[in-house]
This record gives structure tokens, sequence and C-alpha cells, in this order.
């Protein structure tokens, strides 16, 4: 879920004119670079997006180990355009390290969309217009600009995982959610060329770009997950790299991790998506959500034409979902809906509310690690819970000991409530982290529109996220910091 809404990468110089695109966090000012720290490359934002369809492009896959080659497919009125690949991350002076560049490559107009029944599936039919190696490329998240001699620009994003994640904290993004609200052709899996969303899709396929307007063509990379990765990659810990389609299809995509990050959107998860992570909190592997609404949408996947796993499939509905009848727990309702309803709550701790909401988070338990010497109870700090939130809720099976760490009013839908930011610890010595607020993130940033750049409130989201992230690098923190229950003391019964 998501609300209608304008925002702004200030930080980047990048302006969002969003119809559908929630508040945005604007990327968090690097800290100034130390000795050593790689020189970033200027420029590599859109500046001339173009007219729609002027020039735009997909992957064969959402995710490559270094050295594989990667096809791209692109439509674009340009006689000849050029494709340039930018490691998007902490360097010094640019959020971006421009890492390869192709030649001249004939441009060509391809066929239109397809949509296929029976669940108005939106494909791009097109052939491959270029292989880009991947040799020697360092494993992080990566923009693919292209450039058309039109001066069109677009970007089609590209994750370079990790080998091994044995000893990383691993950053996972969330493309199962960019997918979701992907309008391209016309249809995602809220709405409709008709606006009526009966017709939307009950599918969605990889092989398309993503929409030039909200998104640039690189999904929900710049809004929801790249402060996040400018600011861990500022830390120096080690770091992997994985998208949701990766957690997915590999149960040994986090063997011997210290940590898994989702970042601040990461609403869409497969059967397989939650039993590996759950499965690696089992081991001792800690987990930090740092959105507002997780785990939310059960999805699953199916091929296409390019490749396994590049259909998603939600029918938000179980007698809807073919499933039901053959396979009932893969049909697809809400993860907490009927018949078969298995509540986030039970690897979050705290449930999903509501939206919208804008309000403060207020700190509840500054005893705990995360917080002592930060806040102190009955702080404010100012705009950081919206647009969606979660708190912790006893009428759903909710981990315990858990420590509410945040406990903020909130009204959403005239009705008062709290949003909850808990702490849990597990018998396998994992710690769980959840923010319980899609607007976390922007706190990092010093201008965060959210918090109307508040210096107090970025400085204490700064050092929580620091001493969480470098705990977690650490290994099983609940070994060393388990949780203390505090849920009678706030009257949460």
């Amino acid at each position: 879920m998501r609300l209608n809404a304008a925002g702004a990468l200030a930080a980047l110089g990048l302006l969002v004119a969003a119809c559908t695109t929630p508040p945005v966090a604007p990327a968090p000012a690097p800290p100034a670079p130390a000795p050593g720290v790689e020189q970033g490359t200027p420029g590599w934002e859109i500046t001339h997006p173009g007219p729609e369809h002027a020039i735009e492009g997909y992957a064969d896959r959402t995710s490559v180990l270094p050295g594989d080659t990667v096809r791209l497919f692109v439509s674009t009125a340009a006689a000849r355009f050029t494709v340039t690949a930018f490691r998007m991350g902490s360097y010094a002076g640019s959020a971006a390290l421009r890492t390869w560049q192709s030649g001249p490559v004939p441009g060509r107009v391809q066929a239109p969309a397809v949509v296929q029944a029976p669940a108005s599936t939106v494909v791009a039919p097109w052939q491959p217009s270029l292989e880009v190696p991947t040799a020697g490329w360092a494993p992080g998240d990566y923009l693919l600009r292209l450039d058309g001699d039109n001066q069109a620009q677009q970007f089609v994003p590209l994750t370079v995982r990790t080998p091994s994640n044995a000893g990383r904290i691993v950053l996972v993004n969330a493309v199962t959610t960019w997918q979701a609200y992907n309008r391209w052709g016309g249809y995602s899996l809220y709405d409709s060329p008709s606006g009526q969303k009966a017709q939307r899709s009950r599918a969605v396929s990889f092989d398309r770009p993503y929409q030039a307007r909200d998104m640039q063509g690189a999904g929900d990379f710049l809004f929801f997950e790249l402060p996040m990765v400018r600011f861990a990659e500022g830390l120096g810990l080690p770091l992997g790299y994985a998208t949701d389609v990766d957690l997915h299809a590999d149960p040994h995509l986090l063997d011997g991790a210290r940590a898994v990050v989702t970042l601040g959107h990461d609403e869409y998860w497969s059967s397989a998506m939650r039993a590996n992570a759950t499965a690696a909190r089992d081991r001792g592997v800690n987990l930090a959500f740092l959105g507002g609404n997780e785990i939310y949408r059960h999805i699953r996947f199916g091929p296409s034409a390019t490749g396994p796993d590049r259909v998603e499939i939600d029918y938000k509905s179980f007698t809807e979902d073919p499933a039901h009848l053959t396979d009932p727990l893969e049909a697809t309702p809400e993860w907490r809906s009927p018949p078969y309803p298995r509540p986030e709550s039970v690897l979050l701790g705290n449930f999903y509310q509501c939206n919208p909401v804008h309000a403060d988070l207020v700190a509840a338990g500054a005893e705990n690690w995360l917080l002592a010497g930060i806040v102190h109870n009955g702080e404010h700090l100012r705009g950081l819970v919206g647009n969606e939130y979660e708190r912790v809720d006893l009428a759903v099976p909710t981990p315990r000991p858990i420590e509410v760490l945040f406990h903020s009013p909130v009204t959403c839908g005239g009705k008062p409530d709290f949003a909850d930011a808990t702490y849990y610890t597990t018998a396998s010595g994992a710690a769980v982290f959840s923010a319980g607020t899609q607007y976390w993130i922007c706190g990092l940033d010093p201008g965060c529109p959210h918090s109307d750049g508040d210096a107090t409130a970025g400085a204490a989201i700064t050092a929580i996220t620091t001493r969480l992230m470098r705990a977690f690098a650490d290994g099983p923190t609940g070994t060393t910091h388990p949780a203390t229950d505090n849920l009678a003391a706030l009257g949460i019964r």
C-alpha cells in the first residue's frame, strides 16, 4: 500500500513529480570522505527524461553474479544510444561511480506492449539490443543509464549480488514491490487503464520497463533504498547485496550472514522469501525491517519467455486465485487473511495498521541499548512516522519478549492509534528490529522533508541506526543485548 503524493529527492537534485509515488526520502548527505574513499562520478542523474517512450528498457534478470552477461532490451526513437553503468553508493562527492560505458548502439522503436490474458499481464515483446558484461564489477546496486542521441534518458536497475554473504549484512532490494506498483503499459497490481481496480493485473512481468514518470525507470530504488545504501556503505561494514527474487530462489543466500536489512517498502513476499528469512533468523541471523508495510502481500512466481521467476502473481483474493483449488497455501490473499492466516507479526514483531499518517516518533524504550544515551522517554523526533505504520497487536501472534522502542500517537482514518518501533530476540541469538514507519530512512538525511530537516531527529536516527548496524555486523545480537519485554508498562495488553 502507499499514498498518492509528491516527493523530492532534494539531496540528489532530483525533482520527482509523483502522482502515485509516496513521499520520498532524500538521499542522506554522505559523511566527509575518509582518506582513500573513492571519488564518485558527478552528473549521473537524469536531466532530460524526454517524452514518454522516447527511450526505455529492461534487463533480462533482476540480479547477476559478477562476471555474468546481462541482456538489455531497449526501445527508443533515437537513431543511436549509449548505456552507462553507475554503481550507487557512498563515494566522495557523488552517490555514483561510473564503471562501464557502451559504444553507440543502433536504436529502434520496438513492438508495443502486449496485455496477456487471463491475468492482464503486460509484457514488452522486444528483441535484445545489446549485452552488458559485468566482469570486474564490484557487488552492489547499479543503475544503467540509457542516453539517446535525441537527448532522452532513462534508467534500468540491476543488482550485482554478492557471491557469498558469509560474515555480511545483506541489503535486499525490494524489486517485487517495485514491480507491483509499476504501471508501464497501463496495468499494475493496483491499476488499469480504465482506472477501475477490478480490471487491474493479477500478475505482473519483469519483462517490461519500469515506468518513466515517478520511477525514472529505476523502480523505487531512488526513493526508498538509495539513502540507506549510501548510509550503510559510509559505515565501512561488510555488506552483501541481493534482491528479494534472490531471497525467493536461493535457500542458501543467507548462509553465514550476520544480518539482513530490508528497506523502506518491502510489501510483497513469496512463501520461499518468508521461509528463508525465518530460517535465517532461527539460526542466529539478525533481521532489520526499515519500513512500515512489510510482508503484507502474499505472492508467488511464474516463468516468462525470458526465464524463471519473471512473473509475479497476486490475485489479492483466495477464491479468485485458481491456486486455491490446487495448492491452497500458495493462493494469494494477504498473508494475514483467511482461510490460512499467517500474520506478518510472527516475523516482524509489529503488525501493519493504516495509511496515511504523518506524526512524530515518540521514544518509549530509552532504557534499551539502541536508544540509551541518545533519546529520553517522551522525546519527539519530528515528523518521522508515516505514511504507513505498524504497531504491536496482541490479537495476532507476537514474539515475546519484545520491546517497544518508540510508541507514537497517530490518527489514521479518524481513529487514534499508536505506531510502534519494536525489538525482539530469539533463542537462536538473533535480534529483530522493525522501524514500523516508512519514514525511518528519511531521518538519515539532514534535509529530510518529513521532519522539516529537524537536526535533533536526524542526529538521533543516525546514531540509532549506526548502533544497530555495527552491533548486527558482529553476529547474533540477542546474545549480548536480549530484549526486555515492556508491553505491560506501556499498557499494551
